[in-house]
């Protein structure tokens, strides 16, 4: 069973963070996998860095310049990850956009990615009539969810398309804003939550964009099986370093 749904399974909302490989330092990947394990996230997702991230906000921006300038490959990736299974059990998943993958190689790619434990992908900008038509069997034969976004102004119809052809989580992004743009959650958005829930998807929702802290945590629960933070989290070892993770873990859960 792929990790990620096994981890969907546990009777407990999920915490997932979200940062960007080769940042603040090019070697500080594998440490800080290790570390968000040890605080207990449920499950990671390794954003490959990328020049133009189109859904990502200045702060996640920013990290991946740096991590790109400091010499961050997705080749140096893979290389870091080798042997990753041998000290981290949760779900890994890499973020990242399509053009550095299809430069890579597609089914390249999905190998080094089964080669390393990767359990699945968010490609934000491959188009779910592409990726089913393409590359679904590629996916599929190295053991590799592909996680696919909505957001508020996706149709029923679209949504109950990516449902059918998911086999993990969706991602549900709480805003049309990039990453790290609002704080809190409106009306509006609280009624997206209950609308999707009320469609009774096979697959869990996990929402992700305009959650840091423990009260948007548990807003973005209520409805949904998990959350992710992102730019909270990137914000935080910017101002504090990579040494005090289990604390920003800890003020998210509240304990």
């Amino acid at each position: 069973m792929n990790r990620i749904t096994k981890k969907l399974q546990e009777d407990k909302k999920l915490l997932s963070i979200y940062f960007t490989a080769g940042y603040p330092e090019p070697e500080d990947t594998v440490q800080i996998i290790q570390d968000l394990e040890k605080s207990g996230i449920d499950f990671i997702e390794i954003g490959l860095p990328f020049s133009d991230p189109l859904a990502d906000g200045p702060t996640i921006q920013e990290s991946s310049t740096k991590a790109l300038k400091a010499g961050m490959t997705t080749n140096r990736l893979f290389q870091q990850l080798e042997g990753i299974r041998d000290s981290v059990e949760i779900p890994l998943i890499i973020m990242g956009y399509f053009n550095p993958i299809l430069q890579f190689g597609v089914e390249r790619f999905c190998q080094k990615c089964e080669e390393s434990g990767i359990d699945g992908l968010i490609i934000p900008d491959l188009p779910v009539d592409v990726y089913n038509e393409e590359y679904r069997a590629i996916f599929e034969a190295h053991g590799l969810q592909n996680i696919f976004l909505i957001t508020p102004q996706t149709s029923e119809e679209r949504i109950r398309f990516i449902d059918s052809v998911s086999d993990g989580f969706i991602y549900m992004v709480s805003t049309a804003s990039v990453t790290g743009s609002t704080k809190g959650f409106s009306e509006g958005t609280k009624d997206y939550f209950k609308r999707i829930d009320s469609m009774n998807l096979k697959n869990p929702q996990v929402v992700g964009f305009g959650i840091g802290d423990n009260q948007t945590f548990k807003q973005a629960t209520h409805y949904a099986k998990g959350a992710i933070i992102g730019s909270a989290f990137i914000k935080y070892i910017n101002k504090t370093g990579t040494g005090k993770i289990a604390e920003f873990v800890k003020g998210i859960r509240n304990v």
